[in-house]
């Protein structure tokens, strides 16, 4: 986060904002910058990728399903809004740990042998390593003395959108996002990946909530995808992971998503519409017999 911080300052803090006598190593200074940057990234990324997200890939049909709330887009965005900067106090004050230098958070990649191996490696641990925190915290939140009072505000969706992916409770938001924080205080990891990785993995809450079902086939058995996810927050008791089943198939608590089976949310709003569409056209035809005069009235 350094890196960003760094490039603020040297572009809009030190020439427009702070007085010249504020130096730039401040810690209070980097406290107050550190908020600015994290909550404006945090909305852009929330409002440029869901927006995406919601008109190119969200079935909008599912809007149509009997659990889909009343104003629920509107519901999510807010909920979101207002929970980012309070998800963003705790998240500031890990970031700036790592500015202060406490982190193992590197930046060239020379600084280790085996230096390009090691940074690929770190992405695959990375991504493993936050994937098993994850489910463990997530499964945590469902317990039932905790659920209802941390986590049960992001399962009013019970058919979400890509803007329900950052409608948490704000200690919820953060306890889920800490894994990612924690990593660079254990492991090595390069400053420009870490911030790749930051990015990314919020795409992907953003992807797992935006209820497009397609997965290549060859990946079904491992991904953790929108399709698990969805079942996540319809079954309540399934599908803890983030990027992988893999803790899920450890945990017993693995389902196979019921839009593979051909039963899931989307199969429903289908189904449903075809009836309606073949009872209308049922009711049409009597209504055209009856005009025609052929149905007669029983003796």
């Amino acid at each position: 986060m350094d890196l960003v911080l760094n490039a603020a300052d040297y572009y809009f803090f030190t020439p427009y904002i702070y007085p010249a006598t504020w130096p730039e190593d401040s810690i209070f200074r980097q406290a107050v910058s550190l908020l600015i940057i994290t909550n404006l990234g945090a909305y852009i990324l929330y409002f440029l990728f869901a927006t995406l997200s919601y008109y190119f890939v969200y079935d909008h049909s599912l809007m149509k399903h009997p659990q889909f709330l009343k104003n629920q887009v509107y519901r999510e965005i807010m909920h979101s809004v207002q929970s980012v900067p309070w998800i963003s106090i705790p998240t500031v004050s890990v970031f700036l740990l790592e500015v202060r230098g406490y982190s193992k958070l590197y930046d060239s990649v020379e600084e280790f042998p085996y230096g390009w191996f090691r940074l690929i490696a770190s992405v695959l641990s990375f991504l493993f390593f936050t994937d098993m925190l994850i489910y463990w915290i997530h499964r945590g939140l469902h317990h039932r003395l905790v659920y209802k009072h941390l986590h049960k505000p992001h399962h009013i969706w019970k058919i979400p959108t890509p803007f329900a992916s950052h409608a948490f409770h704000p200690l919820d938001g953060f306890l889920q996002g800490l894994p990612y924080h924690i990593y660079p205080f254990i492991f090595p990891l390069h400053k420009v990946v870490y911030l790749g990785l930051y990015v990314l993995v919020n795409i992907w809450t953003i992807s797992i909530h935006d209820g497009d079902f397609r997965v290549p086939h060859i990946f079904r058995p491992f991904i953790n995808g929108s399709a698990h996810h969805t079942d996540h927050h319809m079954l309540f008791d399934y599908n803890y992971g983030q990027y992988f089943t893999l803790w899920d198939r450890i945990g017993g608590s693995f389902k196979n998503p019921s839009s593979f089976e051909g039963n899931g949310p989307l199969n429903y709003v289908k189904k449903m519409t075809e009836e309606k569409r073949n009872s209308h056209t049922v009711s049409g035809r009597n209504n055209e017999k009856l005009f025609n005069g052929d149905f007669t009235k029983a003796e």
